[in-house]
């Protein structure tokens, strides 16, 4: 049962363009003790820009901890690790080696979490990596995600969670000189109104925690269902959920990838889209930019924000982190968000698109959906349906 705490401030931040001045600005005024956690530390121009904060706060005498993931980390870790680390940064790679397309179940678990924890007064998490907003040769747009600031008692749980990771990884790469206990201990005063919960997915305590609040939110809907996911590949006990919550008469709306920097698994998901489109499920695809959104808001008033995809690599596989929301107001806010960019950037499906669309293309659609599932069997999962 997801275990919410009241007294929290939480404050949605859209795209990288809100995000990254105020993770600058957290990182200028940090005196203790800084986590930071991303599955991509791109060295771009934003990188550089977090990475010279990061710098700066070490020179100061701030303790910082910089875990990245070893495979989307790996530009990190050539260009900018090495002069963050000369600067008194602690820094962690998870799981740095990495044979490309091996299927092994412990090559595929990656760190995908992005979470910053700044002197036990304040976090950030959601699903934006440290990485320019714009690509260069890409969409005119930023890329569409989110990110939440936290304050409060929640933070209790979030600091315990990057602490843990820290110690974990530390253990794990024989960098036991590393350890050192939490300086800034977060006290749980109330700072706000708000009820939330800090949720993980991990492969020991909390393996379904994050698919859980799902299924149990889609199981109580009795309105609306909004689902905006980068990568989105329910297994069946999701995919049945949302069907049951159709057929009582809820609205249930998804927002999917239009452009695509991953073809396979955008490919691998429209092999789903007859399945949903037949059963009432309206289906909009995303073409302003690239859509990285994991998020979700179910009756106006219960909504997510986080790192984990609605896949298999996320809900069986990664490490992820998403902060779930219960709010009339903060859950409003997040859907007009989302309906914004349905009605600037995205072009609903209907079953007569996908039966007009070319058959090789309809092919690639299933030998992709094939493809992924045969993945995660090799890796021996997908039990769960």
């Amino acid at each position: 049962m997801t275990a919410f705490i009241a007294g929290n401030a939480i404050a949605l931040l859209e795209t990288g363009q809100a995000y990254f001045p105020e993770l600058e600005a957290a990182l200028d005024e940090a005196r203790t003790e800084v986590f930071l956690e991303s599955y991509i530390f791109c060295p771009d121009l934003t990188g550089r820009r977090i990475a010279a904060a990061l710098s700066r706060a070490a020179r100061r005498g701030v303790a910082v901890h910089v875990v990245v993931d070893g495979f989307g980390g790996r530009d990190f870790v050539r260009d900018l690790m090495p002069g963050l680390v000369a600067d008194g940064v602690k820094v962690l790679v998870f799981r740095r080696e990495l044979k490309l397309f091996s299927l092994r179940r412990h090559r595929l678990r990656r760190m995908h979490r992005k979470l910053v924890v700044v002197d036990g007064r304040l976090a950030f998490v959601g699903g934006i990596n440290v990485i320019e907003d714009f690509e260069v040769g890409g969409p005119p747009h930023p890329r569409y995600d989110y990110t939440v600031k936290v304050e409060g008692p929640l933070l209790v749980p979030i600091c315990q969670a990057a602490h843990d990771l820290w110690r974990l990884v530390s253990w794990a790469s024989f960098r036991r000189r590393l350890l050192s206990p939490m300086r800034a201990l977060p006290d749980g005063r109330a700072v706000g109104e708000l009820r939330a919960a800090f949720l993980i997915r991990d492969n020991l305590r909390h393996r379904h925690d994050i698919e859980e609040a799902y299924l149990s939110a889609i199981a109580l809907a009795g309105e609306e269902i909004v689902i905006a996911c980068a990568y989105f590949l329910p297994g069946r006990r999701f995919r049945q959920a949302l069907v049951e919550a159709a057929t009582r008469g809820v609205r249930v709306t998804l927002l999917l990838q239009g452009l695509s920097d991953h073809p396979f698994q955008a490919h691998a998901t429209r092999a789903l889209y007859p399945f949903f489109l037949d059963r009432g499920i309206r289906l909009f695809e995303y073409h302003r930019s690239y859509l990285h959104a994991k998020v979700a808001v179910v009756d106006g008033y219960w909504a997510t924000v986080g790192s984990s995809n609605i896949d298999p690599f996320s809900l069986l596989l990664a490490r992820e982190a998403n902060v779930v929301v219960e709010d009339g107001a903060f859950s409003r806010r997040l859907r007009d968000s989302i309906f914004r960019a349905i009605e600037e950037g995205a072009q609903e499906l209907r079953t007569e698109d996908w039966r007009k669309l070319p058959l090789l293309r309809r092919i690639a659609c299933w030998l992709a959906y094939q493809g992924a599932r045969l993945a995660i069997g090799v890796a021996g999962y997908g039990r769960r349906g």
